[in-house]
């Protein structure tokens, strides 16, 4: 199978988990207690008008046809309307997703940062005091509950050292490089943007950095254990070099492909942070949508979260196969 046909057949398959994203989470409107029309119309309303609501939001046609519909609208870009502001549903929700973006690359950012040297630590200085620490700290990022860390930020960082703000978001990424050329000092800007950025990231990256302390410690292991790495140490190869160009360049292959999928998981696992911490993305709209039965922007939204971590699978997959041709083969 050549890398066209593979990537062909990846985007096929990805065509048929976002159809079945979309079908789902149309589903979810009806077997859900409680009815749309409730959320529009008023509590004193007739008869007549809840049916014309009904029939302004199409809800007097059969299931199929409502499906049809609904998926005939989502080809041209039209997600609906919100119940609440009378509001595309799609300019909603694109307007929320930079923020969500933005947390989960920080996210990111911060894992890849703090993950990779711990793991390489742990690895090359097994059984010893550096081990032991990256360890411990590897189980207890995973244990802990992102809600509860933050929480705990909040309280300590915020709170009590006033280091960091409570909640929100001072600026954007897109507005601190306006600050560039914009009126507002740059490095005012740039800082209440970072300042505001840190804690959420931290909550919501210590699992990742914990899962990718553990994959690079066992990958760095299984790869100083191979023959080429004695190889290269009889060659009179400087320690140094050994693991850094050869031993870890081996291991990060797997760690590219959790990266990728990991951070499709992070955007759809903002949803608490994003409560934690008021921060105004598309976790903090969700539950916004729920408390308040506005299933356009509930269902625009998991359709976009869906389809982004779809978009993230296919790059991953092709990502891995062009770094291990293998893959194709298999």
């Amino acid at each position: 199978m050549g890398y066209g046909r593979f990537l062909l057949k990846r985007g096929v398959q990805g065509v048929g988990v976002v159809w079945g994203v979309v079908t789902v989470v149309f589903i979810l409107r009806f077997i859900t207690p409680g009815s749309p029309i409730d959320t529009v119309a008023p509590l004193d309303a007739s008869q007549e008008t809840r049916q014309r609501i009904a029939e302004d939001l199409g809800l007097d046609q059969p299931l199929y046809v409502q499906y049809l519909d609904y998926l005939w609208e989502l080809l041209q870009g039209n997600m609906g309307y919100s119940y609440i502001s009378s509001i595309p549903a799609s300019v909603q929700v694109f307007q929320k997703l930079p923020a969500t973006l933005e947390l989960a690359v920080a996210a990111s950012v911060v894992a890849v940062v703090i993950s990779i040297p711990l793991g390489v630590i742990s690895a090359t200085r097994r059984h010893q005091p550096a081990d032991y620490a990256a360890t411990s700290f590897s189980l207890l990022g995973i244990s802990t509950p992102n809600f509860w860390l933050g929480i705990m930020l909040v309280l300590v960082f915020a709170v009590e050292l006033n280091v960091f703000p409570t909640s929100g978001r001072a600026y954007g990424f897109m507005q601190s490089l306006a600050a560039i050329t914009g009126p507002e000092p740059f490095f005012t800007v740039v800082t209440a943007w970072l300042a505001s950025l840190f804690l959420p990231a931290i909550t919501l990256g210590t699992y990742f950095t914990a899962l990718i302390t553990r994959l690079v410690r066992s990958g760095m292991l299984d790869e100083l254990s191979e023959g080429y790495v004695r190889a290269t140490r009889a060659k009179g190869l400087p320690e140094t070099l050994v693991r850094y160009k050869h031993v870890l360049r081996n291991t990060l292959v797997p760690v590219v492909t959790v990266l990728g999928l990991q951070l499709g998981t992070l955007i759809g696992g903002a949803v608490i942070t994003e409560a934690v911490f008021a921060w105004p993305g598309l976790g903090t709209e969700i539950i916004r949508a729920i408390n308040a039965r506005d299933w356009p922007i509930l269902q625009g939204s998991l359709i976009v979260i869906g389809t982004g971590f779809v978009l993230l699978n296919i790059v991953v997959d092709a990502l891995y196969a062009y770094l291990d041709p293998r893959v194709i083969a298999e």
